[in-house]
Parts: C-alpha cells; sequence; structure tokens
C-alpha cells in the first residue's frame, strides 16, 4: 500500500468510527429517555442496567444502521478532499480513477468483513443479553404489550413429524400446559389415527407430556379401534422450549443455531418461516451492502461541485432513504406476502449494484 492509500483509508475509517460513535451517544440517550420509568421500576443500578441491557443493545444498535453510516462517512470525507480539490490534484498527477478507488475498497471489504463476523456472533449473542432484560423489564410494563397479548390467540398448530400434526388450545408458556389437545397420523392422505385429550402438560419429573382424559381412534379402512384412558405420559418430538413464542428468538440464534432452527421449523411447517429465512439472509446481504454503499458513496462525493458537502450530504440522505424503503418493501413483501426470502434480501443490493454502475460511468475520470 502506499501513501494514498494509507491516507485515504485512515480518513476513512476515523471519521466512520467517530460518526458511529457519536451515533450510539445519542441512541444510548434518547433510549434511557424513553426507559427512563422501566428502569426506575426495575430497581436496578446503573451498573447493572449498563451491563444487563445497554451492552447487548450498543451492539444490535451499531449494527442496524452500519451500512448507512458508512456511506455517510465516505460522502463527508470525500466530498472534503473534493473542496480543497485534493482529488482533482490527485488524478492530474496521472493516478488513475481505479487506482484512486482502491483504498475506498480497502476500507469498504474491511469494513464488510467485521459486520460479517458482528452479524453471525456478536450481535446475536448481545440479543440475548437485550432480550432477556427487556423481555423481563420492559415488555412487562408495557401496556401495549399486554394488550397485544390479550388480543393474539394462545392456540399451537405444528407438524411433530412427516406425518404427523397437532395442536394445542389455549397454550400457556408459564404454566406449560393447555387444552384441549389433538394429533392426526397419516399414511399419505389417509388418516390412520386421531387422537384427543382434554388437556396436555409438561410434566417436569418425566421429562415427557402427561395428557389426561385421552380418547384414541385407530383407523384402518372400514374399521376403528377406540381406545380411552384417564391420563398418560407421552413422549413427542416437541418440547415446551419449541413451542415459546418470543419475538427475540430469530435474533438470539447465532447463524449455525438459526439454520438449524429453521430446519426444524420448516419441518414442522411453521407460518413464520420467512421471518426467520430473512433474518439469516441479512446476515449475508448487508455486508455486501457496505461495499455497494461505498463505491457509490466514494464516487458521488468525489465530483466537485457547487454547494460542497451539503450538496453531496443531501445526495447521500436520499440515497440511504431510497435503500431503506426498498429494503423495508421487499422484507414486508416476503414476510407478509410471497416474495422469496432468498430474492427479497437481496433486492437491495441489486437495485443499488446497478445505481453503482451507472454513477461510475459517469463520474469524470
Amino acid at each position: 500500500m502506499k501513501k494514498l492509500d494509507w491516507y485515504i483509508l485512515k480518513k476513512f475509517l476515523s471519521t466512520f468510527f467517530f460518526a458511529i460513535f457519536l451515533f450510539v451517544v445519542i441512541a444510548v440517550v434518547i433510549d434511557i429517555s424513553e426507559k427512563a420509568d422501566d428502569f426506575v421500576k426495575s430497581q436496578l443500578g446503573a451498573k447493572k442496567i449498563f451491563i444487563d441491557y445497554y451492552l447487548g443493545f450498543i451492539p444490535h444498535i451499531t449494527a442496524l444502521l452500519f451500512p448507512l453510516f458508512v456511506f455517510i462517512a465516505v460522502i463527508f470525507f470525500t466530498s472534503k478532499m473534493a473542496g480543497r480539490s485534493e482529488i482533482i490534484a490527485i488524478l492530474a498527477s496521472g493516478t488513475g480513477f481505479n487506482r484512486w478507488l482502491r483504498p475506498y475498497m480497502i476500507g469498504g471489504v474491511l469494513l464488510a468483513a467485521l459486520l460479517f463476523y458482528a452479524n453471525h456472533y456478536v450481535v446475536p449473542n448481545a440479543n440475548k443479553v437485550r432480550g432477556a432484560f427487556e423481555a423481563r423489564y420492559i415488555d412487562a410494563n408495557s401496556s401495549y404489550e399486554a394488550l397485544n397479548n390479550r388480543s393474539r390467540s394462545n392456540d399451537i398448530y405444528l407438524k411433530v413429524d412427516s406425518n404427523t400434526y397437532a395442536g394445542i388450545v389455549n397454550y400457556d408458556t408459564a404454566s406449560k400446559s393447555g387444552g384441549p389437545f389433538f394429533m392426526h397420523k397419516l399414511r399419505g392422505t389417509v388418516l390412520i389415527q386421531n387422537m384427543r385429550a382434554d388437556m396436555i402438560r409438561w410434566d417436569t419429573a418425566h421429562k415427557k407430556w402427561l395428557l389426561t382424559y385421552i380418547v384414541k381412534r385407530d383407523i384402518n379402512g372400514m374399521h376403528e379401534t377406540i381406545s380411552m384412558s384417564a391420563a398418560d405420559n407421552l413422549n413427542f418430538d416437541f418440547k415446551p422450549v419449541d413451542l415459546n413464542r418470543d419475538k427475540y428468538t430469530k435474533d438470539k440464534l447465532v447463524s449455525s443455531e438459526l439454520d438449524k432452527h429453521i430446519q426444524l421449523e420448516r419441518m414442522r411447517g411453521s407460518e413464520g418461516l420467512n421471518e426467520l429465512l430473512v433474518e439469516r439472509g441479512r446476515r449475508d446481504a448487508t455486508p455486501v451492502t457496505v461495499i455497494l454503499l461505498t463505491i457509490i458513496g466514494a464516487v458521488v462525493a468525489g465530483r466537485k461541485v457547487r454547494g460542497g458537502s451539503g450538496a453531496h450530504l443531501a445526495w447521500g440522505f436520499l440515497t440511504a432513504a431510497l435503500f431503506i424503503v426498498a429494503d423495508k418493501f421487499s422484507t414486508i413483501f416476503s414476510t407478509k406476502g410471497n416474495l422469496p426470502p432468498g430474492i427479497a434480501v437481496w433486492i437491495p443490493n441489486i437495485i443499488f449494484f446497478f445505481v453503482a454502475i451507472a454513477f461510475y460511468r459517469k463520474a469524470p475520470k
């Protein structure tokens, strides 16, 4: 690497980390003001709140807006260089346009690798800390969460294995019980067994499910055998942890655990499978976004224009807004519609790949 590479790379990384530091400080201050009442009710000290909540919150909020702050940092320091005619001098000295972009690519790849590692390992572990605190102290005090929980159905429907389907009405995650319970076993498209019970409860002593007032029907063509029992312990493939409806689950699993969870939910025919697939794909897609936004920011801000940094920052914020809109629309169409998750997470990158090419071709070289 030459002096030019170190000069631009130093400006790139220092501007980015300073910008993200300021943003994190502002985000923490705003979050404290919003959750002050919950913190008071928790009766925890400042040190305990910082360790149990903000050590998880800071990586989460940093990773959330990481690509956009890379983009803004590139726009800001490159615009300053263009305003001082540094870029004109660099290109006039015989340095090629692609050679000038090289330190931007190096910085973009380094930050993308950092975000990739954080998305797969650091942020999920941080979300375990943040999620546990919010579930206990924030959501428990939220009137919205309480209303939402009352209005939401507590019925559970799942696919036990490739041929067996089950359902629990009014399942309570706290007591690990519910009922009535039913289970259907199929051979192809033919029902061969139907089981019903008034109640199902997790037996912590035997590590099995306890069913009461059971009626089981075994069907063989036109013949049917009915058996009844007052109670029985049965060993199903699902456990209480598999029935917990935790909104933080997908965020708290490292990628290897998330892959296993996706396979399990796919086998069970879960309705929320697309949300898990979008989260898994997003962890791979956002590092690529960092590289694309780095290139776009350098090419856009590298041109000296009337208005200086203000004009470049305006373009930067407009581009960032368009990226967020594209990302949110594709995510919604996937989780609420029929758009494949694998395509949805990459749509913003595909769009901005062509945007980067267009800006690159029009850039003065």
